[in-house]
């Protein structure tokens, strides 16, 4: 007879979705949200709608595999589990004996967002080796740093208070790809009454069913920011306890005309939003991470998030902000992690992992461990990236479901478990719920935890601490093991009967905290690579915006045809097309000094005049050259929290024959 499984969608998106698994014979055959969850009501994004094709897909691995052929062909042998770590112990072993324990790298980041699978047993591994540490850089810290900066947490409003709001603001956040749980109770806000307004570069699917879209340049979100409060401040807008003298004078400094020469928005239409935005009540903003993905993204967020402080918005419900709300989930890392096992150690940024591979001395690294990414497409500076995972010396492990572009360099490849296969506990970035997940369905041939195989490498090294012998539930208990009040009254027990628990968050979380006015100076500078920065070049005069593509996430759905086809766009204004002789559907080439990718032109005004975009992240063996947009992006870092500028990118673009 079929049953029903409870588990969490694990990928890297802020819903984190309640699911039904239906299993018949052992096999999973119904894959739905669950009704029962106040986020996720009953449905699911389009792409995990189709996750079992993936999790039973024929190009799925089942086996530990060993290089064959050279580095980046994609040629291995399957070996025995036995043989494999074995062999990766050696070899670990021998790079800690010759170099140290600090050329061995850890590099993992959202392939799940489960604390067992993604940040416990694998982090004890390499903190108890001396292993230097990762700066997981690669998608939220300059967000989460002018968080920090502003309010001291990671908090926001709740989803489902969205409801309550009378003016809605979508801020560098495409809701109906990237966070489509969350359209549910802006409808009803809208229903309501309530009034939607995006900001973006880009003309989304949220920003073509508003009721108003902006546009400003990319990567100038601070200097509208700052404009919006020469507004607030000038017209007697601010409501503010504290001593706002400082942001006032600075604010001073961007009336509407000079905020609108630097973001390419109408003086009169930040006139305007300030008005309405400072007069509706309650009103609230919907940040994701597009903004921060800039080179002054941190400090963008940052003065965005200080808005509501400004209009007294923050005190009510169904006002304020969100950017994220994984400041809430403050379960106990230190005994998950266990960073004690292990001397202090250097820290590398994930951003600048082509740096790393290529000039890195003192030590070099001579040892990556790939789990739960797959760099060779996601990150930035693509052609130094595959450089350094090139290297004969460099010894690569990757755990992973596919044959990824990362895995093509690997000299093993071991299989590891989905999360219908696996037990884990997973925080959200974008609702408070709290959620538990046991095995649904058993893993196909040999694959395994990625918490299992550590602690089997752990075996290997002779690691013999009482730590690594930790089952799946003492990690769960652990972890829960919280002072926090947020978590006072979550269980292990109570989550194994209600699979959800909402956190103990109220209501407006940041009412009545005061925010840090007097921090760094919110002084705008355009982006090195954008229109009006100090690396504009004629040359290449092309502002490139690579934002989250509506059928993948990140590179997890690349191997499907629609995903690649998605992904192989250019979309171009006509004013840009026109010159360029480039007709829509055409074969172009989009270039700058650090490479070249071949796409079709989508000529249209989904872009603005000067702007140019190509959706992320495609599959680099899939595209012609084996490179995606990815090449074309610097390792140039953020203002704080030192992340990628994915949205910085200055390229030209040019006709092409077809190939």
């Amino acid at each position: 007879m079929p049953s029903v499984h409870h588990s969490t969608c694990a990928l890297d998106c802020p819903d984190a979705c309640s699911l039904l698994v239906t299993v018949d014979g052992g096999k999973a055959s119904v894959l739905r949200g669950n009704p029962a969850h106040p986020i996720t009501q009953g449905f699911l994004c389009a792409k995990v709608a189709r996750y079992l094709e993936r999790e039973y897909h024929p190009a799925r691995l089942t086996t530990p595999l060993r290089r064959r052929g050279a580095r980046g062909e994609a040629r291995f042998e399957p070996v025995s589990w036995d043989t494999a770590l074995d062999e990766i112990a050696a070899r670990l072993q021998r790079a800690a004996s010759e170099h140290g324990p600090e050329s061995i790298l850890p590099y993992s980041y959202g392939g799940t967002l489960g604390y067992l699978q993604g940040s416990s047993m694998d982090r004890r591994f390499f903190h108890r080796m001396g292993a230097s540490r990762l700066d997981r850089t690669i998608c939220a810290t300059a967000g989460a740093a002018g968080l920090m900066e502003a309010y001291g947490a990671r908090l926001g409003t709740a989803p489902e208070d969205f409801v309550h709001a009378r003016y809605i603001i979508v801020w560098g956040a495409n809701v109906l790809s990237t966070n489509v749980h969350l359209w549910p109770f802006i409808v009803e806000a809208r229903r309501r009454g309530a009034r939607l307004v995006v900001i973006d570069p880009i003309t989304t699917k949220i920003a073509s069913l508003a009721d108003w879209h902006l546009a400003p340049y990319p990567g100038s979100d601070l200097a509208l920011a700052l404009g919006l409060m020469h507004v607030i401040f000038a017209e007697g807008f601010d409501r503010c306890a504290g001593d706002t003298s400082s942001l006032r004078a600075r604010a001073a400094e961007y009336p509407p005309e000079t905020a609108a020469a630097l973001t390419g928005i109408p003086a009169e239409d930040i006139v305007r939003l300030a008005r309405e935005y400072a007069t509706t009540r309650p009103a609230v903003i919907r940040l994701n991470y597009g903004v921060q993905r800039s080179e002054r993204g941190g400090r963008a967020v940052r003065a965005i998030s200080l808005l509501p402080a400004l209009t007294g918005s923050l005190d009510e419900q169904g006002g304020g902000f969100q950017l994220t709300t994984s400041g809430a989930f403050a379960l106990n890392r230190d005994a998950l992690e266990r960073p004690d096992l292990g001397p202090p150690a250097r820290t590398l940024n994930m951003a600048l992992l082509g740096h790393d591979l290529t000039a890195l001395h003192d030590p070099p690294v001579q040892a990556l461990v790939v789990y739960n990414s797959n760099p060779a497409a996601v990150a930035p500076n693509q052609t130094l990236v595959r450089q350094g995972l090139a290297r004969p010396d460099l010894f690569t492990v990757v755990l992973d479901h596919f044959l990824t572009d990362t895995a093509a360099y690997a000299d093993f490849v071991l299989p590891a478990t989905t999360f219908l296969e696996h037990t884990d506990l997973y925080f959200a970035y974008g609702h408070y719920y709290l959620q538990l997940a046991r095995p649904a369905v058993p893993a196909p041939g040999q694959c395994k935890p990625n918490a299992e195989i550590f602690r089997l490498l752990a075996a290997r090294l002779g690691f013999t601490e009482p730590c690594f012998s930790d089952s799946d539930d003492d990690l769960l208990r652990q972890a829960l093991d919280s002072s926090s009040p947020y978590l006072r009254g979550i269980t292990l027990e109570r989550l194994e009967r209600e699979h959800f628990i909402r956190l103990n968050v109220p209501a407006a979380p940041f009412a009545g905290r005061l925010p840090d006015l007097d921090g760094e100076p919110l002084a705008y500078t355009p982006p090195v690579e954008s229109r009006l920065g100090a690396g504009r070049n004629p040359a290449y005069p092309l502002e490139l915006v690579s934002s989250k593509s509506h059928d993948g996430l990140n590179s997890s759905f690349g191997f499907r045809a629609e995903v690649d086809e998605e992904m192989a766009v250019l979309e171009i204004h006509p004013s840009d097309a026109a010159p360029r002789s480039i007709a829509d559907g055409a074969p172009v080439e989009v270039f700058n000094p650090r490479g070249a990718i071949r796409l079709t032109a989508r000529v249209g005004d989904s872009v603005r005049p000067g702007v140019v975009r190509a959706p992320m992240v495609r599959w680099p063996s899939l595209a012609p050259g084996r490179s995606n947009v990815n090449i074309l992006i610097s390792d140039r870092l953020t203002d704080i929290g030192a992340g990628p500028c994915f949205y910085n990118c200055l390229v030209e673009v040019r006709a092409c024959a077809a190939s």
